[in-house]
């Protein structure tokens, strides 16, 4: 089949591309602009031309069997508008993964928080004990050389279930697709207000979702959300219905350890949130057939997913950890667990505004005491980012009112940021970057040289 991708370079939608052309399908694409990692890995697969990957409509030909249309592109893009006049079917992403696994058992992790590293956990449980399947996971894992894989010989495929729209022409959130026969449910905490206004909105995308779930199916959720409570207790369908909550564990020093029947498993992930999301892998975990013991010892050497309070850098009585932290409660989280991990180190945590939610004035106060636990605090953020979005950039008094924080230093250039970091490193020090963006390309080598 031939196969045509408009948006490549995305995340998920590049990593799509290079699995078909893995499968034999050809396979061509094009966006406005493609980031690294993304450019490097087309471009070694001969997927797009360098400087010729731009949006044309000269590219979109009757040979072309099927497109495979990414949220990033517009209603009017030149190639959609191409494609709809010579009748070429057009899919989204997330419903081209559905018709390539509806005779697959679905098991789809969904919720505001934890969706990666629960999906990371489940795929490296699986892959330790040699078990085959599909997956779709929104960031790199250890262990797994890219980031989907479908294939028509396996018979269960691991869903991140995004909540986002799936395209200019479907939308419909990502995760409505799925039909999962496995549903989880990490937790409901308003984000995407560009596409999700009002809270209840939001909150209607997780109610159709667990409604997708067949009677026969299981919802597997977080037992101490206020919001998933709510959810649940008006659920009217037939689903085995399967609450978790946080494991117990010991934290001795920098060792963690999970309690669980009167035994010690060490494992290599700390904080209350990873509890919760090893407890919601665990639950899927059972209902596929794993034991408990044949879990645990393959949980154990479990080193995360990238930018999941991942350890960038460790030397000279420094730890650099990097996050995806950007929803208020899950940026709460990660600095309330790093610092409790590391009691006595000074804790420099950074965030970044990047996503529409945080770049929205009305949704700032969200924030309020997200970064207290932090013994140097700063908000982060490009001038070129709202520009981007094409929102006026916040003043740095409207940013610590926000955040309820007074002492709160607030950057809008790299230089400065750098400088800031650099003043406040203290002999055992954490440095903590939290984003769903990239801090202006900032590089850690760029703390350290003069």
């Amino acid at each position: 089949m031939r196969i045509h991708f408009i948006a490549i370079g995305g995340a998920v939608m590049h990593q799509l591309a290079i699995n078909l052309h893995l499968n034999g399908h050809s396979v061509s694409g094009s966006d406005d602009e493609i980031f690294e990692p993304a450019l490097s890995n087309l471009l070694k697969y001969g997927l797009i031309q360098e400087n010729n990957f731009f949006w044309n409509e000269n590219k979109i030909t009757k040979s072309i069997d099927l497109v495979i249309l990414g949220m990033h592109a517009r209603i009017d893009n030149p190639e959609l508008l191409q494609a709809q006049k010579l009748g070429i079917k057009i899919v989204s992403f997330p419903e081209f993964v559905y018709l390539q696994s509806k005779n697959k058992k679905r098991i789809v992790i969904g919720g505001s928080h934890g969706k990666t590293t629960i999906t990371s956990m489940i795929m490296h449980v699986l892959k330790q004990l040699g078990k085959n399947f599909d997956y779709l996971v929104g960031s790199r894992v250890n262990g797994f050389d890219v980031m989907v894989s479908l294939s028509e010989k396996n018979d269960i495929i691991i869903i991140e279930g995004d909540e986002y729209l799936s395209s200019c022409l479907d939308r419909r959130p990502k995760f409505h697709h799925y039909m999962p026969d496995i549903a989880v449910l990490s937790g409901i905490e308003w984000d995407h207000i560009n596409v999700f206004p009002e809270f209840e909105q939001y909150v209607q995308a997780f109610e159709s979702y667990i409604n997708y779930v067949p009677n026969d199916g299981s919802i597997i959720y977080t037992a101490d959300d206020k919001n998933v409570e709510k959810l649940i207790a008006n659920y009217s369908g037939k689903a085995e219905l399967i609450p978790y909550k946080a494991l117990e564990y010991e934290a001795d020093g920098e060792d963690v350890n999970i309690c669980f029947n009167s035994k010690q498993v060490k494992v290599n992930v700390f904080g209350e949130h990873n509890m919760k999301n090893l407890s919601a892998a665990l639950e899927v975990c059972r209902k596929i057939g794993i034991s408990d013991k044949d879990f645990f010892q393959s949980i154990s050497n479990f080193h995360g997913a990238a930018k999941r309070l991942e350890l960038i850098y460790n030397k000279d009585g420094l730890k650099i950890f990097r996050d995806f932290a950007h929803a208020p409660s899950k940026l709460k989280a990660t600095v309330k667990a790093v610092k409790k991990q590391f009691e006595d180190s000074q804790l420099i945590a950074v965030f970044e505004l990047h996503t529409f939610s945080s770049m929205n004035l009305n949704f700032l106060p969200q924030y309020s005491s997200a970064l207290d636990e932090a013994d140097v605090a700063i908000v982060y953020f490009s001038n070129h980012a709202f520009e981007l979005k094409r929102i006026k950039p916040f003043t740095a008094e409207e940013i610590k009112n926000g955040f309820s924080k007074n002492n709160l230093m607030v950057i809008n250039d790299k230089e400065s940021l750098i400088s800031a970091v650099r003043d406040n490193f203290k002999g055992n020090s954490i440095l903590l970057l939290m984003s769903s963006g990239s801090f202006d390309n900032i590089k850690i080598e760029d703390f350290f040289s003069e």
